[in-house]
């Protein structure tokens, strides 16, 4: 098991989001957690991610609570990616994504030349290399996201957690992240746990879905168990419709009855 939650419960303010959450992650899997706004699944992500407490239950990584994991060592073990983020200092590209690089520097504050390949490595992947020297302040909205996801991917660890990780890209680089992440749990045994709004993308990258309804309920399965188009109607409080084109499903919201 990659990651797992037992009777998790989660609060803000007043509101239940979640409620009882006993949930299993194995390796190799690519996870959409889909739900309104408000639903929770920030929230949820923040929890998975140890950077907020839980107000029952809790959350294990390789069998083992979140809080028994020493920060360093929890970081060779799980990338998060936030949904916003803030660039107060004049750091370049390559030394954004070198950070990533820290929890395997030990006692020594500087990189290698396997921790720049990695880093530049990983913005080819992204196609933001020839960005290496740039301010990350002067970047475009979409440019600042893909050095971001190079940043996870130098950090190598094996459980990803992707809070909107298609926000300000263009439609070419929606599909090329989310099928590099696809991939990355494909073939390299990865794990990937992210946030999304566009059905149709998540559905043709993912192997399960986790559905939160903002309430405390909550459904979780294989991809074509959950995401159904009753299911997901409900869920996300307006009418769905299915499309199959060729091996794809195109999800569709209905015009709501007068």
């Amino acid at each position: 098991m990659m990651i797992s939650t037992h009777q998790l419960s989660l609060r803000v303010g007043q509101r239940q989001l979640v409620t009882d959450l006993d949930w299993q992650v194995r390796e190799g899997e690519c996870w959409s957690i889909i739900g309104r706004n408000g639903a929770g699944k920030s929230t949820l992500m923040r929890a998975l991610a140890g950077l907020l407490p839980a107000d029952a239950g809790h959350v294990s990584l390789g069998g083992r609570p979140l809080a028994d994991w020493p920060l360093e060592e929890l970081a060779r073990q799980r990338a998060f990616l936030a949904q916003s983020r803030s660039d107060a200092f004049s750091y370049s590209v390559i030394e954004t994504v070198l950070s990533a690089r820290h929890p395997y520097h030990g006692n020594r504050y500087w990189e290698d030349s396997d921790d720049h390949a990695i880093a530049l490595k990983s913005l080819e992947a992204m196609e933001v290399a020839e960005l290496a020297a740039r301010d990350v302040r002067t970047l475009s909205g979409g440019e600042r996201q893909r050095v971001a996801i190079a940043a996870m991917l130098a950090q190598d660890t094996p459980l990803l957690l992707l809070d909107e990780p298609a926000n300000a890209l263009d439609l070419a680089h929606q599909v090329s992240v989310m099928h590099i992440l696809a991939h990355l749990c494909r073939e390299q045994g990865k794990t990937a746990v992210m946030i999304g709004h566009d059905l149709t993308l998540a559905h043709s990258v993912s192997t399960h879905a986790l559905l939160l309804k903002g309430d405390g309920r909550w459904l979780a399965g294989p991809r074509e168990e959950v995401m159904r188009a009753a299911i997901l109607s409900d869920y996300l409080g307006h009418p769905i419709e299915v499309i199959q084109h060729g091996k794809r499903s195109i999800f569709i919201p209905n015009e709501e009855t007068p």
